[in-house]
């Protein structure tokens, strides 16, 4: 990096989770009704996974939710600390000791609001070969509100940020806090980015999708994720470019700064979704071999994408950087990332 960027330039909220994650099955996942690649919120017949993994596979606890890993790998490519700061909510516990000092040590400044009486959230990473599932127990995560984001010191930290990331997957916790960081991003026309996150937020929450849209000017997503949605609209769902093209058409509060769609779809290109155009961004293909885990790709894309992007740097360089880094992810086990980063422009 040549240039120092301003602490706390980059403002994220999201679902701070610890991740328990081990090699299971396919009958583990059928136990459980789940499918390989599935993303979903716990319900009562999946809590005792968490206990069967740590008691029956070799699980290994790693720092997740979508938002922190995403700022985790930006601080990890940036290699200057607390250029991003994350707020979440998590409980008085070990759990949040070991997330905290695995966010610390990469970087992030984080700012969790903390509640005594709930268990810091979990998710259960499930591999089979080189598929993922996750399953997240959201517990304190859950219980994040708006009057931590107004307390003056975090005011302060959203009000001084240049650039905002938020997922779709805190629109299941705190939408108010979202349209907060939103509005707050509008009215000092700063680039408010958000990602898609999971099929399910289409499918059962696209309300409060669809009212902070308006103030998204980069939307992040996967095929099937953009499908989804596509769906949840009654949209053509077969054509990922035209999905794009309407993502980028929907209503937005600032005309003068039109939204961007970038779609990730695997090993397949990139797509850079612009009003008048759509760009192709090669994967690099790895070999069966070097997948030793794909949980995490996706932030890890977003999150080199907001390394370059925080500098100023060029929307193909962004797209470059975050396929460096989920090609990196992939290589290791979860959201994990080895040695220095080699991104070159």
């Amino acid at each position: 990096m040549t240039s120092t960027l301003q602490e706390g330039i980059l403002v994220g909220c999201g679902n701070p989770l610890l991740d328990i994650s081990a090699v299971v099955p396919l009958d583990f996942l059928q136990r459980y009704s789940m499918n390989e690649d599935d993303a979903i919120l716990a319900e009562d017949r999946h809590m005792p996974i968490y206990g069967e993994l740590v008691e029956g596979y070799r699980a290994e606890f790693l720092a997740g939710g979508s938002v922190q890993n995403s700022l985790r790998i930006a601080q990890w490519i940036l290699r200057q600390p607390k250029v991003a700061v994350f707020f979440g909510c998590v409980g008085e516990d070990r759990y949040a000791d070991i997330l905290k000092e695995k966010a610390s040590s990469a970087g992030l400044d984080v700012h969790y609001q903390v509640k005594r009486d709930v268990p810091t959230g979990t998710c259960a990473v499930l591999i089979t070969g080189t598929h993922r599932s996750l399953c997240a127990n959201l517990a304190a995560a859950n219980n994040f509100t708006i009057d931590h984001l107004e307390e003056p010191g975090n005011k302060a930290l959203v009000e001084n940020a240049q650039y905002y990331y938020i997922s779709g997957f805190f629109l299941t916790v705190n939408p108010p806090s979202i349209m907060q960081v939103a509005a707050t991003a509008h009215a000092k026309q700063r680039p408010f980015l958000m990602n898609l996150s999971a099929p399910f937020i289409s499918q059962f929450y696209m309300a409060p999708l669809l009212a902070v849209l308006p103030y998204v000017d980069i939307i992040f997503g996967n095929e099937a994720e953009a499908q989804a949605f596509a769906e949840a609209q009654n949209w053509p769902s077969g054509d990922l470019r035209e999905i794009g093209k309407r993502l980028v058409a929907l209503d937005k509060l600032n005309p003068a700064r039109p939204r961007i769609a970038i779609l990730t779809q695997g090993c397949d290109p990139v797509l850079l979704i612009q009003q008048d155009s759509v760009q192709e961004f090669p994967v690099t293909k790895l070999a069966v071999h070097e997948i030793v885990d794909t949980n995490g790709a996706g932030d890890a894309f977003v999150g080199g994408f907001l390394s370059q992007f925080v500098q100023g740097k060029s929307l193909d360089v962004c797209i470059r950087c975050g396929n460096y880094a989920a090609g990196h992810i992939i290589k290791n086990p979860g959201c994990t990332y080895s040695g220095e980063p080699e991104f070159v422009e």
